[in-house]
Order: C-alpha cells, then structure tokens, then sequence
C-alpha cells in the first residue's frame, strides 16, 4: 500500500461533526461583551440549554467577554467565536476549582480545569474568526518557577501506580491547567480561531479520536505553549494550520512512563498537511510517549520563521515503548539548529526501558541553514534506530552535516547537506 492510499484510508475514518442548526446567541441569555462583565455564569446558562436541547451553536457575536471561570462544553455543541469577538479568560486560580479529570506531561490526575474542557463528550465544535486569550501571562503562567514539588510528585505517583482518584492537585499546588483540552471525546472540530496567551498547552487532545483541525492561528508565547498536543489519540487530521508558537508546534505524545505503558493506548494514524510552521519545534513525537506512537504523516508543510528543531523525535529508556511508521514528505525549512534530530537519549538520562524506534521515511526535506546540524540519530546501545531512509534532502549550510551513532540501517539517496559537489576538477 503506497504512502497516499494510507493517508486516504485514515481520511475516511475522520469525519468532522456538522454545526448544530439551534442558534443561541450569548447576548440573549444575558452575555455582555465590554470586558468587564463577568461571563461564567452566562455561559453555564446557555450549556445548560445545550444540555437541555440536545446541543446547540452558542454565537459569540463581536465584543470582549471576560469569563472568570471554565467553559465544560456539552454533547452536539458549536462554539461559534465570530469575527471581532475575543473570550478572555479571569486569572483568580480558585475559579477554576474544583478540580476534574485530566492530564499533565503524560500523568493521569485531578486538577484546576482547562479553561475550555470537553470530558467524554460527542460532536463538539470550536469555531469562528474570533479569540480565545486564556489570559495566562497575567495569570497561571506565573507558577512556572512554583510547579517543580507538584511536578515531581505526579511522576512519583505515576511510577508508583497510585490511584488516579487519589492524585490530587488543586489548591496548594502549582501544575498550569491547558487553555482547550477534549478527554476522552469523540467527533471534534476546531477551525479558524485564534488562540492566544495560553497558561500552559494550547489544545491538548486527550484519548480522543475522529480529530480535525483547520485553519487555526497560533500566537502563544508563554511557557510550555505547544500549539497541539494529541496524547493516547486516532485518528488526528492537522491542516493549514499558521503556528507561532514559543514551545512544540504539534508535539504528539502517548503517556509517560509506567502509566503510559500499562495504558498501552498508542496514539496512531496522524495527517499533519499544509501547515505553516514557526516557534521553537515544528513536529514533535515524545518525550512522553510510552505507549507508542505508529503511522504520522508529515507532508506539504513550511516555516514561516524560525524552528530550532523543524523534526524532532526524541525518547529515552525511561519511556519504552515505541515510535514506527513515520512519514515525513516535501517539508521546506528556513533556519533552525537542527533539522531533523532523532534520539534515544534525551536530556541523558533514564534506564530500563528503552524506545523502539524504527521505520522512519523522510522524502523530500529542505533547509536553508542548519546552526548546529543537518540529521542526527542517537540511538541506544542495546536498542539501535533502525530503518531509517532519507530521500531527496538539501541542506544548503550547516555546521555538522550528520551525526548518526548506534544506529542500522539507514539509507541516503540523492542527499545534498551544504554545496553541492558536481564535476569533479580535472587535472591541469
């Protein structure tokens, strides 16, 4: 089966949910967009019609709504955010209590909501020309230096299979909630906003499936502001997307650690097309990623700016698990430190557990300046990256040009790093 009946394949598995036809308008339910009135009660109204109604289309009409407090969407609900409309979100930690289900860095485990949370819910749409501002640089950013003890004590947890009921992580700690974050959901479609200002993660999909995004806009500078982070999930189409984000620009994942292999819920079958790339890492697969990640394909993508790495896939043997079937096609980069960077070993550390990594096809790669190195691959010594082929790559300036070590099987054809050789001088 070629590259492109794969992909087709996994299109037709993904099947964007259609706008609900009930029209609700905020303002009729009392909503007022002058950036001082508090909306969360506004919104818990007109969700709880949703509820009532079997869904409904909530039209955010243009204004700035100040929502102290989280959005928990519903079955059958569309977001509509429309153009000049922006949903700002209050920065007082205790109205994001009490805590819920969720997930961080790839642990299991109760804390403050995500500002906008989906949690085992069926058709849900976030859509329009607006803005969503979490607000977090003025907010939950700020715990950044505060989150090392909680940090910490969720991978203790983890690794000593505590009960996930009883991880709790509310008042007292200090773990960021995710601006948009969909667990365990079903048919979700986020398209044409801008998201913005984020406390940690921008949308965060978690053991979910039937996923589209499109046509969303990035402009996220704070700490840890992936633009998407898919986590235990199938089924994922990411097109035309215009990221400018300070961290991972899709960074797919699939738990951490003891959890994430006991999970064993790989997350699979991923398209990322089209998209326009500019932040700290383009593409992205770990570093938690412990019960494997398998069939990603990476086509017809740029940058738009800077990428210190533009493919990145990293693990380590703490992790296990593995990362197969990776497809990168016809990705144009600019300037980054590393273009494409592959290793077994990050941050040097962890054992016991090391990553699979194999079956990895990269056909037509371009950067323009490569500050550190071209392609690099670190394998493991007792797990070597395997299978690993490279076709029509140019890197037109580089301080390394490549760096493979413990390694089998990999395959250039028709690799150009630096200036191309051509005749060869004749002797005068």
């Amino acid at each position: 089966m070629t590259q492109n009946e794969r992909i087709g394949q996994i299109l037709l598995q993904i099947q964007p949910p259609s706008l609900s036809t009930n029209k609700l308008l905020l303002t009729d339910f009392g909503g007022k967009g002058d950036s001082l009135y508090d909306n969360k009660p506004i919104f818990d109204k007109i969700l709880s019609a949703c509820k009532t109604q079997n869904g409904g289309r909530i039209v955010v009409p243009p204004g700035v709504y100040l929502i102290n407090g989280p959005i928990h969407l519903v079955d059958n609900t569309t977001l509509d955010i429309q153009k000049g409309a922006k949903l700002v979100f209050g920065t007082d930690a205790a109205d994001y209590l009490p805590v819920v289900p969720t997930s961080w860095e790839g642990t299991l485990l109760y804390n403050y909501s995500p500002l906008i949370y989906a949690y085992q819910v069926k058709n849900v749409v976030i859509t329009g020309e607006g803005t969503i501002d979490g607000n977090g640089k003025e907010g939950f950013s700020r715990w950044y230096d505060r989150q090392k003890p909680s940090q910490q004590l969720s991978r203790q947890m983890n690794h000593t299979d505590v009960p996930v009921k009883k991880r709790l992580f509310g008042k007292g700690h200090y773990l960021r909630p995710q601006l948009i974050q969909f667990f365990e959901c079903e048919n979700i479609l986020i398209e044409q906003v801008t998201i913005t200002n984020s406390p940690f993660w921008c949308v965060h999909f978690l053991k979910s499936e039937n996923i589209t995004a499109r046509k969303v806009k990035f402009n996220a500078f704070n700490k840890n502001n992936d633009g998407f982070d898919p986590e235990y999930c199938k089924n994922v189409l990411i097109e035309d997307i215009e990221f400018n984000n300070a961290d991972d620009n899709v960074a797919i994942k699939a738990g951490r650690d003891h959890e994430g292999r006991q999970t064993a819920m790989s997350s699979e079958n991923i398209v990322i097309r089209n998209c326009r790339f500019k932040g700290l890492h383009g593409v992205v697969i770990g570093s938690e990623m412990s019960a494997g990640v398998q069939n990603v394909f990476v086509e017809n993508c740029t940058a738009s700016g800077f990428c210190k790495r533009g493919i990145y896939l990293k693990s380590n043997p703490d992790r296990g698990g593995f990362i197969r079937d990776v497809y990168v096609n016809k990705v144009a980069f600019q300037d980054v430190e590393d273009a494409l960077f592959i290793t077994s070993y990050y941050h040097g550390e962890g054992k016991g557990f090391e990553t699979d990594i194999y079956d990895i096809y990269v056909d037509g790669l371009t950067c323009r300046f490569a500050s550190n190195a071209g392609l690099v691959i670190q394998g493991y010594p007792t797990k070597k990256v395997r299978n690993v082929h490279f076709e029509h790559v140019q890197i037109d300036s580089c301080k390394t040009a490549v760096s493979f070590r413990h390694t089998e099987n990999i395959v250039l054809n028709d690799v150009v790093i630096g200036e191309e050789v051509k005749i060869p001088s004749a002797v005068k």
